[in-house]
Formats: C-alpha cells, structure tokens, sequence
C-alpha cells in the first residue's frame, strides 16, 4: 500500500494512541455502516437489481438477520444507539441534527469505542459521524484515535449552511470544502485499508459508516453507469466492492479468523426518491416511517469458526445489542452505573441451539415518540394523531394524519397489509399496556445530550 501523507498522518495517530494494556488474544472489530439503505438492497435480501457479490458472499460465510432493527427511521437517533446501547430518547437525541444544531451525543455517555479503548484497542470512525460536530462533540470525544469523514449527511449544502457543506474532516481540521460526494466512498475505503494495515499487530475497532446511498449520490467513476439500478445501484455496487476490499486485506494480513464483521444500514429507504431512492420489499414504508420498511434492516454478520456459515436468524436483534456483545467478546466492563437497553446476543450470533432473541418486546420511537412495539409476531402501531416534519428535494413539508390502532402478525403478514385489531383486542390491550409503562419508565430517566459550550 502507498504511503501518502494521509496515510503517515494516520500512521503517528495511531503509533501516538494512549498507552494501554493491549492483548494479542482480543478480537478485532469492523461495523461496516451504510446510510438510508434499503432492507432489500442486496443481493442475498432478494434484489433482482443490484449485484453485491462480496456482500453476498460474507452471508454465505456467516449469518444474515432477517428481524434485525434500529431505533429510528432517521440517521442521527440510530447512530446514538449504535454507539451507546440505548433507545435514542435515553441519550437525548431523537431528531435528524443539522449544521445550525448545537447539541450531539454527550461526551459522558459511554460507548463502544470507548470500553475498548480500555482494553487496548485503537479505534477510528471513518464515514459520516452524524452525532454533533466540532472540538466537544466530535468522534475524539467519544472514544475515538481518529476521524476521517463527514460530520454531517452529504446532502448538507443547502444556503443556510454555507458554502462549505458538505465538508470532508480529518480529526477537527477540515480537509475538503465542499467534499467531492462522487470520492467518498473511495476515499473512506483507503482509510479503512490504511488503518486495518497500521494496527495489524493491536486489536482494532474500526466504524466505517459509509455517507452512501443517502441522497445526493455519488460513485466514482469505476462504478458510474455500471449497475442495472441506476446510480442509487452503482453507489451499492461501489460499497460492496468496498467490503471486498476489506475482507482480502484481513485474509492477506492474516486476521480474518481473528475479525468480526457487522454489515447493516442505519434506516430504510428514502422511497420519495424514486429511482435515487432504495427498496423496502417486502417490507411497508421506509425513511421516516415506523412500518417495517423503516427500522428493519439488512444486517449480516461474519467472524470465521465462531458464527456458522451460511446461517439465518430469524429472532429480534438490534442495532443496541452491539455495544454490550461487543464489550463481552472484549472482557469490557460496562459500568454498573450506565442505563442501556441493548441486549448480549452473542448466543444468537454464535448460533446456539434455542437460542432466542432477549427482547420480550422491541420499541419503535419517532422523534422521541412512541409509535409501536412488537413482542414476538406481533406488531401494534398505537393509536395517535401522528405530526412529523420532512425535508424532500430541499423543502420542509408538514404532514399530519390520524392512525387508529393496528394489529399486525410478521410471520406471516411480513407486508403489514391486514390489521388484526379488532379480531385479538386482548393483545391490543397487552401490547398497548407494555408500551404506555416502558415509555413512561423511560421519560422519566433521560440523559441530557452534548452542547456545545457546555
């Protein structure tokens, strides 16, 4: 690999990390994070369309979640999960943050990179970041050596901003004002590449969360035109290609046996888009929705001779469960002080016989409010005069409507197509119960989010 002067940077970042207790016996870790995403846009979740072979290979070689959720139908509240175990509203972030906000993840929390640095890893968030922005928010603060990406979405370059969004950031400085969308994904692979390479001899946690497909789309010109899906196609086609990448460096370097893999998406589709837009199918809605096409997700998980090959889980996995199985797989002690709401799905991931999701029942939040909840096949979406506001094409738009109670049953109804209500009052009556005592447990212990100045 050439040595440039990114990747030198990098190389005294990471030679320059705090001094801790490393361990040769610790495995490495590679979340591989994409943006607005559709649940079937992979070739191994049924597309017709789009060719992921690299993708589909790593679920031949481990296993693919069928039921696996994040918290929010939006890029921010999801990514707070992610680092921190928890349901968005538990951390104070519960909305989409934009370049005028001055709050993000607070800098107390805790979070995975931050239990691993404790046990010697280095860390590096590479991609977008979503979680506040500057000198007391930025990824540095919360566990992270190094950041190479986006503080924000690709798509923020909009008047109000200013000129330079989006802006492409090494650590705090600003590296690329406005960045070029159709080299990102290159770019945050050759950084990727550099830090797995630099920190083969330590145990590694890389978050490589690429800004792709989210809209506005950008492929380099290797990828451009080459896809039967049009661009929103080609940028799926370039991260696949990206994770091959990934994965032949980990067999070069010897570490593939030594490296779990987590592939998934941050939220569904933004079907508004059209053509630049992604596929739920099977699944109901997408961005900014609380039906399944809005918070399940693809995720697929590889770690040779510890998750069975070509495997298929079925039971309710989230996207807070990473923090504390991780913390496990890593002798990372969570501490005893810290609320989260992930659970240790390890038993899952490694197949174990009878294994069974941890979830009595799973939460879906928007915008801080509770809209539904599922407990084993069912799904109620709860009664409310639902208010939400969007962005499309650069225009906020106001939308309201009233949803009456609806009752749906996934395994075999996966298209939440027949409401179920007033057939089985009794399990609307237990599901609402369960929803109305969690949300109320829950508002009363809420952290307050980062702030700038503060």
């Amino acid at each position: 690999m050439a040595v440039t002067a990114a990747t030198m940077k990098l190389s005294a970042i990471v030679s320059g990390a705090e001094q801790m207790k490393t361990s040769k016996e610790k495995p490495n870790f590679v979340i591989i994070f994409t943006d607005d995403q559709g649940y079937q846009d992979l070739g191994c979740y049924g597309s017709l369309l789009i060719k992921t072979p690299n993708l589909d290979r790593m679920a031949k070689e481990g296993m693919k979640f069928t039921d696996f959720y994040v918290t929010a139908p939006i890029c921010s509240p999801s990514r707070a999960s992610l680092m921190t175990g928890c349901y968005p509203l538990r951390v104070g972030i519960v909305t989409v943050l934009m370049p005028k906000d001055k709050i993000g993840l607070n800098p107390s929390e805790v979070t995975i990179p931050k239990l691993l640095k404790g046990e010697g890893y280095s860390t590096a968030c590479i991609g977008k970041w979503h979680l506040g922005e500057g000198p007391e928010l930025s990824p540095l603060k919360h566990g992270f050596d190094y950041f190479f990406g986006l503080p924000f979405s690709n798509d923020e370059d909009h008047p109000e901003y200013g000129p330079e969004f989006p802006k492409l950031v090494r650590n705090d400085k600003t590296v690329e004002a406005p960045a070029d969308r159709a080299m990102l994904t290159r770019k945050c692979t050759d950084e990727a590449l550099t830090f797995i390479e630099y920190n083969k001899n330590n145990p590694f946690f890389l978050y490589l969360s690429h800004p792709m497909p989210h809209i506005k789309l950008g492929v380099s010109p290797q990828f451009k035109g080459k896809s039967n899906r049009g661009l929103y196609g080609d940028t799926i086609e370039e991260i696949d290609a990206s994770a091959g990448e990934i994965f032949a460096l980990l067999k070069k370097l010897n570490l593939d046996e030594k490296t779990l893999v987590i592939f998934a998406s941050d939220n569904g589709p933004w079907l508004q888009y059209g053509q630049d837009g992604g596929s739920s199918e099977p699944l109901r809605g997408g961005k900014f929705s609380t039906f399944e096409g809005g918070m399940r997700v693809p995720c697929i998980m590889r770690w040779p001779r510890k998750i069975p090959a070509g495997t298929v889980c079925s039971e309710v996995a989230t996207i807070m469960d990473f923090l504390p199985t991780l913390a496990k797989l890593a002798d990372a002690e969570i501490p005893a002080n810290q609320t989260i709401d992930g659970k240790d799905i390890w038993s899952l991931m490694s197949g174990e016989t009878s294994a069974k999701s941890p979830y009595d029942a799973f939460y879906y939040y928007w915008l801080g409010n509770l809209e539904a909840v599922r407990s084993g096949q069912w799904k109620l979406q709860l009664p409310r005069q639902e208010k939400f506001l969007w962005r499309f094409k650069g225009q906020r738009e106001n939308q309201s409507r009233w949803w009456p109670a609806q009752l749906y049953d996934l395994k075999n109804d996966i298209g939440e197509k027949n409401n179920f209500a007033e057939q089985h009052p009794e399990i609307v009556r237990r599901l609402l119960a369960a929803a109305e005592q969690f949300d109320k447990e829950l508002k009363a212990n809420c952290r307050a989010p980062g702030k700038i100045g503060e």
